[in-house]
């Protein structure tokens, strides 16, 4: 990797960056590969990274209908948790966290991982027991998480609304220390550098526009720059899924919806941590720029647009006013929209398909970026072995016939439920 001093650095920025080293090869697709990811998304860059590291297998494409960065892993709150009720959610993203605290030295590209803590603030005596009991069921899992009362949280946010009129008094809230946030489009960048490196290559601009099938079996896909043989195909293309889906006539139990995020104008560093308002769908961050990271709830109506509309984020400023009075008088300085695949549990699915070789990433719901590294993971273990690993097992997707749901409330759809 080419060296720079601060020297060649400034001179480059005033020469539009000439001289500098491609962060990834540009490559024309093979005829062939061994295997083929379908998304050039923090998920499908991490399966294909894994998958070359750990189970050494590097002829392998990853096909991008658009540009690496486009898609939901630019398009979130960057928010990291593990802070789930039921087993197979919280030991699935507990190994993530792990992977997140080491990703930096893993990828040498700093991801910017920032540890602050996730605040789950509860408005009622009966949320707040539905939070201890969240919390003891993490801690059974090893999980960190602590309850904090009022007076705790008065030195953490003395900035929310503690008064006696407040329309949401605040009770207390269950917090993950170890919890917070990291940079998407370098979460993006460090794995596609990496996954290049061992020779995978990453194919930009290149739409899968059919498959090819024999006696049930994949034998390769159609895409727009040509058909390509291969005998094993991960998808992982988010809220798209359902649209490939249909290319296999396949029909899952999942919705795409808009979620809508937005950042203010920055300001001086004055949130330390993640906080979510338990009376409403409504968290943020302060970015390392000072601007505040805002998300909330889904726009409800099905829609594959990257874009929301006006009233669903008005209602969502409007529970962070409710929460912190002091954010009323900010501009907003952009706003944006990633296409949610919402599960009917509000939980994922990684598995193998009826289809020998087709192997599924999908219904990530809010879920999807603190989830890259450990879904990639087992993804690329699940492809590499042609089963499932322990940590997705429970992830299957007959669990929606048999009623095996994985149901979560509180953390997979409405925060404050539960």
């Amino acid at each position: 990797m080419q060296k720079y001093s601060i020297f060649s650095l400034i001179k480059n920025a005033f020469t539009n960056h000439q001289n500098w080293d491609v962060a990834w090869r540009d490559p024309e697709p093979k005829k062939e590969y061994d295997a083929i990811i379908i998304g050039g998304g923090g998920h499908g860059l991490a399966t294909a990274y894994y998958l070359a590291k750990e189970h050494k297998i590097t002829n392998i494409a990853i096909l991008e209908k658009g540009w690496i960065g486009g898609g939901n892993v630019g398009r979130n709150t960057t928010i990291l948790r593990s802070n789930y009720m039921w087993d197979a959610n919280g030991l699935f993203y507990e190994h993530g966290m792990k992977l997140w605290e080491n990703l930096s030295q893993e990828l040498n590209y700093n991801v910017m991982y920032s540890p602050r803590g996730i605040i789950n603030l509860a408005h009622s005596d009966a949320q707040l027991n539905a939070y201890a009991r969240r919390g003891n069921s993490m801690r059974l899992n090893g999980i960190d998480a602590l309850m904090l009362g009022r007076n705790e949280l008065k030195k953490m946010i003395p900035f929310a609304d503690f008064s006696e009129t407040a329309r949401f008094p605040i009770f207390g809230a269950l917090m993950q220390p170890r919890g917070g946030t990291a940079r998407h489009d370098a979460v993006a960048w460090g794995y596609a550098r990496q996954a290049d490196s061992m020779g995978v290559d990453i194919i930009q601009h290149c739409e899968v526009i059919g498959f090819d099938i024999q006696d049930g079996k994949i034998k390769g896909v159609q895409t727009s720059r040509g058909n390509i043989k291969t005998k094993k195909v991960g998808l992982c293309v988010a809220g798209s899924t359902s649209l490939l889906a249909e290319k296999l006539n396949m029909k899952l139990p999942i919705e795409a919806h808009v979620l809508q995020a937005c950042v203010s104008e920055p300001l001086k560093p004055f949130l330390d941590h993640v906080v979510t308002f338990g009376a409403g769908h409504f968290y943020c961050s302060q970015s390392d720029k000072g601007e505040m990271v805002m998300g909330g709830d889904l726009d409800g109506y099905n829609s594959y647009a990257q874009r929301g509309n006006l009233p669903t984020l008005q209602h969502v400023l409007s529970e962070g006013v409710a929460m912190f009075p002091n954010l009323s008088r900010l501009k907003i300085l952009r706003t944006w929209g990633g296409i949610m695949d919402m599960s009917m549990d509000g939980s994922p699915v990684i598995d193998k398909s009826h289809i020998e070789g087709l192997y599924l990433n999908f219904g990530w719901c809010y879920g999807g970026f603190k989830a890259t590294p450990v879904s990639g993971w087992t993804f690329a273990y699940t492809i590499a072995q042609d089963r499932p690993h322990k940590l997705n097992e429970k992830f299957k997707l007959n669990r929606f016939n048999t009623g095996h749901l994985i149901d979560e409330k509180g953390v997979g759809t409405k925060t404050w439920i539960g």
